[in-house]
């Protein structure tokens, strides 16, 4: 039975397939072997070597880092216990006279310098009351004049004593990062304590190695609870964040594009080294890059060989097979190789003639679709019109009624000028100055029809004035704003900038509009545009722009009611989509 299945499977394999993979594995199998056995000897033992370097170094830095905290441990207990300088403290509580208070003042400062300056690696050192949140007696100005042990990365605390992490020390003439420690005084009626925190350069040979096998290496330093309290990469291991680890026995792992080794001091915190896996894997890449060559030369000639055999026999089919596949896509260029084979050849011209016609009568079904979707859009345009002129030759009749000719000639002719503009041809274009001498057109006629006073204030950047837009888009949004609230002491902004793209805005203080009256004049329901009438102007504004633009441009109607009403379009400067 399976032998019968793996025949039948063989039988279904391709006269390409069955050649390319003869040759392939007659070729690559032996190299393949001595490649693998190869590739896992020297990458065990590179990584032995690497690995090892790391953690003697990590070690040491770890070595290096317990003897600085000792030797603060030792500063401070020496400084915090010793019965002189507290005793001068205690006095000092308690003293009034001036002369006196300075006198021990320069005592107490005088202890702390004999024991600061027998230990060269110690820096800045002060005492601090939590209660007053005051300091005293530094041996150097602290920075900014202000101290605050919260704000501190904490290292590791216990009881007695708290030390903190590498961070900018707090004395202003130093802006390299130290470690210090905070110790509770042994003065049972005072709240005092005492910092300290490391000299310079002390923790330059740690954080700033200058071994050229570990210069990418960066280190973390994680508190008691393995929660990062310094960290040399903040953006993949952020700070007072719990580290990654997994568990407490795990002392190295990789974590995204990081592998990282883990120390732990006496104490319970921990020193991590982070190293890109890239340079971690760097010899190992190179060794490996020298096999690529080789893997390639070798599958490059077996390739050469399938493809004469298959340029030979397979090349007919795969032309028909590519022939096919180019129906799917109209801009694919049309082929006129030919295979030299008759029957092939006759085939292949019957497969382009209907890919012609195919794509043919795809290309009538698009434009019938576009004409309708400009006639639709036409047919709105001209429901406009009849709906302003008859409200113009309203305004005719009544400036014949109560005014005197000059004005009737004056009317008359805004108006000569706007239609002639308004009705031109479907689907012309025009430009920004050609819509704005339109719009000042009507402009003047409304300033007459209405009995109100109302101020249009037209913002157009010069480098607009030549830009091309459909027709009639700014007179619709104006009329709007007439429409919809402005009145007494009306006003209406329109500002046109371009910039990457068009942006037309038209702001107004009119009257407003609630949202479910815009939603009534975009979407056009039956009864609400009869209401509303300048809705068809709203609507053709946003097809025009979706027959010329599609999705590129944008069209925006905000209103509050009581504050006015801002309409925004966004047109792309590269012109309509072609549709």
């Amino acid at each position: 039975m399976i032998r019968h299945t793996l025949r039948s499977g063989f039988k279904q394999v391709t006269f390409k397939n069955r050649i390319i993979t003869i040759f392939i594995v007659s070729s690559l199998i032996p190299f393949i072997c001595l490649g693998m056995v190869s590739f896992y000897t020297i990458d065990s033992i590179i990584t032995n070597k690497v690995e090892s370097s790391i953690k003697s170094e990590l070690e040491q830095d770890l070595l290096a880092m317990e003897n600085t905290l000792n030797n603060l441990n030792h500063v401070s207990q020496q400084i915090a216990f010793d019965g002189g300088t507290n005793k001068l403290i205690e006095r000092l509580q308690g003293v009034t006279e001036p002369y006196e208070k300075l006198q021990l003042r320069n005592e107490i400062k005088s202890e702390l310098n004999v024991i600061v300056f027998s230990n060269p690696n110690v820096g800045l050192t002060m005492y601090y009351a939590p209660d007053t949140r005051t300091y005293d007696f530094e041996n150097f100005f602290v920075r900014d004049n202000r101290f605050e042990p919260s704000e501190l990365p904490v290292m590791a605390r216990y009881p007695e004593i708290t030390y903190f992490g590498p961070h900018l020390s707090i004395n202003r003439s130093i802006n390299q990062p130290v470690i210090s420690t905070m110790r509770r005084v042994n003065l049972p009626e005072q709240n005092l304590y005492l910092y300290i925190e490391t000299g310079f350069n002390v923790l330059k040979n740690i954080l700033e190695p200058a071994h050229e096998q570990i210069s990418k290496r960066r280190l973390l330093i994680l508190d008691n609870d393995d929660r990062v309290a310094y960290s040399q990469v903040g953006d993949r291991f952020p700070q007072d964040r719990p580290f990654p680890r997994g568990s407490q026995e795990t002392v190295s792992g990789t974590y995204g594009s990081d592998a990282w080794y883990i120390v732990t001091s006496n104490q319970g915190w921990s020193l991590v080294s982070v190293l890109p896996t890239d340079e971690l894997n760097r010899e190992k890449n190179q060794w490996l890059l020298q096999i690529t060559g080789f893997f390639l030369f070798f599958l490059l000639a077996a390739a050469l060989t399938a493809w004469i055999l298959w340029k030979m026999v397979y090349r007919p089919l795969d032309r028909f097979n590519k022939e096919i596949k180019s129906l799917l896509h109209s801009n694919v260029k049309a082929s006129t190789d030919a295979i030299h084979i008759p029957e092939f050849d006759y085939l292949l011209y019957q497969i382009r003639n209907m890919k012609t016609k195919i794509w043919d009568l795809y290309g009538e079904i698009e434009q019938k679709e576009k004409r309708r979707a400009d006639l639709e859009v036409e047919k709105l345009l001209y429901q406009i019109n009849p709906h302003f002129l008859m409200n113009t030759l309203d305004t005719v009749h009544w400036l014949a009624t109560m005014n005197g000719q000059k004005e009737i000639d004056k009317l008359v002719l805004s108006l000569n000028r706007l239609l002639n503009y308004n009705l031109g041809k479907m689907g012309e274009a025009t430009t920004i100055g050609a819509e704005i001498e339109a719009l000042k057109e009507y402009l003047t006629l409304q300033q007459i029809r209405y009995d109100f006073r109302f101020d249009v204030d037209i913002d157009v950047e010069e480098e607009a004035m030549s830009f091309t837009i459909p027709r009639f888009i700014l007179q619709p949004l104006v009329e709007n704003s007439l429409y919809h609230g402005v009145s007494d002491d009306g006003y209406i902004h329109v500002n046109i900038q371009l910039a990457g793209e068009l942006k037309i805005t038209i702001q107004d203080n009119g009257a407003g509009m609630s949202q479910e009256r815009i939603d009534q004049l975009l979407l056009g329901e039956a009864e609400a545009s009869k209401r509303m009438g300048m809705g068809i102007g709203m609507r053709y504004v946003k097809r025009v722009l979706e027959a010329n633009y599609g999705e590129q441009a944008r069209f925006a109607l905000k209103s509050e009611v009581g504050k006015g009403t801002t309409v925004s379009l966004i047109i792309p400067v590269n012109g309509a989509e072609e549709r």
